[in-house]
This record gives structure tokens, sequence and C-alpha cells, in this order.
């Protein structure tokens, strides 16, 4: 442990030694260019599909998302995630094992 705390100083001395005169702070960790912008940036053409699976329903005219026969297709990873579950649920709900724990323990 000590090896660890000493090898972790070692590098916080060795990253406060160089020398940042004249470096901007980095502000943000992303691109910033303007292919990163376009690339990032939210249009219609992104937003389609999820636009396609919705149905406007009621007096407001509210979105509802349509369910289609391919939504009901899961991946092997929410199966397996299911099945790790099912002893800890009930019906849709999770069951939470819960006590008072006693002194002394």
């Amino acid at each position: 442990m000590l090896a660890t705390l000493q090898a972790q100083l070692h590098f916080v001395r060795d990253i406060q030694s160089v020398d940042t005169t004249g470096v901007e702070p980095l502000r943000s960790i992303r691109d910033e260019t303007s292919a990163g912008v376009a690339e990032s940036t939210v249009t219609l053409e992104t937003l389609r599909g999820a636009l396609s699976r919705e149905a406007v329903a009621g007096h407001r005219q509210r979105p509802r998302r349509v369910k289609r026969p391919d939504d009901e297709e899961r991946c092997a990873e929410e199966k397996l995630v299911e099945a790790a579950t099912a002893g800890r649920r009930e019906n849709r709900y999770f069951v939470v094992a819960s006590g008072k724990a006693k002194r002394g323990e």
C-alpha cells in the first residue's frame, strides 16, 4: 500500500513540475472543430427514425410511441439481465430484502 502511495506521489510531483506557461487551460473534452460540431448536432434526419414510431393521440395531441413487432425482439443482454434478476422480482417489481440491523453486529 505504501509503495502504491509513493508511486502516485511521484507521478503527481512529475506532473506538477511540467512548465505550462503559455498553454491555454482545457475547458472541456470534446471535438470543437466544425466537423465535430456537425457530427454532434441533432437534426431532423437524426430523429426521423424515432419520430416515425410515434402517433398523436387524445385532445392535446400528445405523442405516443407505437409498438411494432420488431420492438418485441430483445437483445441477448436484456434476456440475461432478466434471467439474473428473476429471483428478486415479484411480477414487474424488484423485491428488496431489508430489515433492521441488530446492535453489535
